[in-house]
């Protein structure tokens, strides 16, 4: 005769929650394929997310590059930091661009409809874009070879460089994910992004050293947080030649920068975002 050791309800207590969080993997699985195919057949989106990182390499390489001089550094090797830094935070602004539509759309109502968890939508349209941004990369490293950049500090830490541009795009499209939940249309939303995004990508270090510009904008590209993960990416590809950082912590630190700030967006806008989308359930 045996005997059943396993304490009473210790069974049902458990299997509910593998219940749980294997219907919850299975949402996210689902929701990300739906996103993955909806890009398929947006080939006008793949299209402008793989030419935009092909167009600017070409323009400020092979255009500006023989007019901009960096010292003690080449201005291709230099630039393509700045060119890997702006690809994957504009291709994070998708997140908030699919997002609103498809609540326009009535598509995130089909969703509510389902018995679905909120926060398996919302992280499968971070993968759909995290996805998305590296095959951007991968444009980007190949048009970067064609015109002449190498990275110079070891397998190691180029892979650490590109990691370090996903999880940054990752946690920023979760920024663009609670945008997208907020303004009324998507258009409104790559209006405020266009305005805000793409002056913040040129104050910075991203084309040309900070200590290049005026005063004022010097001491915002100094702090700005793309700046920071230019200047990380730059020091684990090995592309900094000579060039001593600016005497502010970020740029002495930006690996560490780059880090703290990914783990404030993620304490932060992950749960705003959840929070937002069950508000809009009522």
């Amino acid at each position: 005769m045996s005997t059943d050791t396993r304490s009473p309800g210790s069974s049902t207590a458990t299997d509910p929650r593998r219940r749980a969080v294997h219907g919850w993997f299975t949402d996210v699985h689902a929701i990300t394929m739906r996103n993955l195919t909806r890009l398929k057949r947006s080939p006008d989106v793949i299209g402008f997310a793989l030419l935009q990182p092909i167009m600017f390499v070409l323009l400020f390489s092979q255009v500006y590059g023989g007019a901009i001089k960096v010292e003690g550094s080449n201005y291709t090797e230099f630039l393509m930091a700045g060119i890997f830094a702006q690809t994957v935070i504009f291709g994070s602004t998708i997140s908030g661009s699919y997002m609103a539509e498809d609540i326009r759309d009535g598509i995130i109502d089909r969703f509510r409809s389902l018995p679905m968890a909120p926060s398996a939508v919302l992280v499968a349209r971070s993968i759909s874009d995290f996805m998305l941004n590296i095959v951007s990369i991968t444009v980007m490293l190949v048009t970067g070879f064609l015109v002449g950049w190498r990275f110079r500090e070891g397998v190691g830490h180029f892979i650490l460089g590109l990691l370090l541009l996903l999880f940054f795009a990752w946690a920023f499209s979760w920024v663009m994910i609670l945008i997208g939940l907020s303004v009324k249309s998507p258009e409104t939303l790559n209006q405020a992004v266009f305005i805000i995004l793409f002056p913040l990508t040129f104050i910075s270090n991203a084309f040309v050293p900070s200590d290049t510009l005026p005063t004022v904008l010097r001491v915002i590209a100094e702090w700005n947080p793309i700046s920071a993960l230019v200047q990380a990416v730059r020091t684990l590809f090995g592309n900094l030649g000579d060039m001593p950082p600016p005497e502010v912590w970020p740029m002495q630190h930006p690996i560490i920068t780059v880090l703290v700030g990914i783990g404030v967006v993620l304490l932060v806008f992950p749960p705003l975002a959840v929070r937002k989308f069950r508000r809009k359930e009522v």
